[in-house]
């Protein structure tokens, strides 16, 4: 149905902007998914015809909140690079993981007029850590309708976002934009065409995992590894840059929003170099040793910091000192409930112990969302992109996000 369809919830009442709205307001990956096919349905729009989708969108959702929203993508769609949407128009691209990188690596492919098709193995976004925002990255997401979808966004002086909220940020344009979604597929590796080219020219294919779905039988010119630094990508050299021994912890505390919340101030970055004091004064209160620590306030109350290990080792969170870091930090070197009380004594610490109630926030494993890891280590790909022939077809293959170069949340 058109913008004027039947209404369905009360008089007065169009059913497709309380749709649209219902699709802006997600707060989930699978609510998404679900209110955008269920968009599609009533505006009888098939998201798989990319080349027109977005513009048969627009012409029948008349509607002033999606009219803000497509004079932000408009504006970004008329940039003399993507000629009009049609500089890649032949181009059949698919991209491996729904992180950040790869849904914005599949935007960016979407204006260019490619087809694009991305597949993630989770129907989840569970990621509570917050990412701090460089100044052009937050004018890129404004331009493309950040605060349309979450009011929050970097209002006044904030400049980051939890994991989550970006991902179902980023999630919302890339549908409308006609870029087909997969969650619950998991890549599992490139089909070479086959050598007899003759009855019928087969080009590269993905493998994935369920074999029963269509993904199997397209082909692609570009497949993109955006899966982290597990990288399923075979072809590419990673480079290993090692420095002193680095042990960072990460911990969400439930936010409630309360008012007294509200007035605990942020702690931007704080290292151990330009406010000793602060540093000192944890250490002979509490016994815990930092080289530095970051407090943002978003969806949940994040902390990173980076602890010294010999604190660790008087606390009790590592039981044994080893030369291996790998053994050092490995599970069963590692006091969990110690490990929870360190973090929490130390948020509670560096916020002058104003936050009433620091109750951990939940991960998707079910557990209280603290971890700690080594970043002494840290990969790079020797390249960015590699080319692939066999049997008359080409094939770029390129990484994006922790894929190419491996990066740990910001904390100093």
């Amino acid at each position: 149905m058109g913008d004027g369809g039947v209404n369905a919830v009360g008089e007065g009442v169009n059913q497709s902007h309380v749709l649209f709205d219902r699709f802006v307001q997600a707060t989930t990956c699978k609510g998404t998914l679900k209110a955008f096919q269920e968009l599609c349905d009533f505006l009888e729009l098939k998201p798989n015809e990319y080349r027109v989708f977005y513009h048969k969108l627009k012409s029948k959702l008349n509607y002033w909140k999606a009219k803000a929203l497509w004079a932000k993508l408009d504006k970004r769609a008329s940039h003399k690079e993507y000629k009009k949407g049609r500089a890649c128009t032949n181009t059949k691209c698919l991209i491996i993981g729904a992180g950040p990188c790869g849904l914005r690596t599949a935007i960016e492919l979407g204006f260019l007029g490619a087809k694009v098709v991305l597949l993630e193995k989770r129907d989840a976004f569970s990621r509570n850590n917050v990412l701090h925002l460089w100044p052009f990255t937050i004018q890129d997401l404004r331009g493309l309708g950040a605060k349309k979808f979450y009011g929050k966004f970097c209002a006044g002086a904030i400049d980051h976002i939890s994991i989550r909220q970006l991902q179902l940020m980023l999630l919302k344009v890339a549908l409308l934009l006609g870029i087909e979604i997969h969650v619950n597929v998991e890549f599992r590796g490139l089909i070479e065409p086959p050598e007899d080219q003759e009855n019928e020219r087969i080009g590269w294919r993905a493998e994935v995992h369920p074999r029963t779905h269509p993904v199997n039988e397209l082909e692609f010119d570009v497949i993109i590894g955006a899966d982290g630094r597990r990288n399923t990508l075979s072809g590419f050299r990673r480079k290993e840059f090692r420095g002193k021994l680095a042990i960072a912890i990460t911990a969400n505390f439930i936010n409630r929003n309360t008012t007294a919340e509200a007035k605990v101030e942020e702690i931007s970055g704080v290292a151990f170099i330009f406010n000793q004091k602060f540093f000192q004064d944890l250490r002979e209160a509490t016994g815990i040793d930092l080289e530095n620590i970051v407090y943002y306030k978003d969806d949940t109350h994040y902390f990173v910091m980076t602890a010294k290990k010999q604190s660790l080792l008087e606390k009790g969170v590592i039981l044994h000192d080893y030369a291996d870091t790998e053994m050092l930090l490995s599970r069963a070197n590692v006091d969990q409930k110690a490990l929870l009380s360190y973090a929490r004594e130390a948020a509670d610490f560096s916020t002058n112990h104003q936050l009433p109630k620091l109750d951990f926030a939940i991960n998707h494993y079910g557990q209280p969302d603290v971890a700690m890891f080594d970043f002494t280590c840290m990969y790079a790909s020797e390249n960015a992109a590699l080319v692939r022939q066999r049997n008359g077809h080409k094939l770029l293959v390129a990484l994006v996000g922790d894929s190419l170069l491996e990066v740990s949340e910001k904390l100093m």
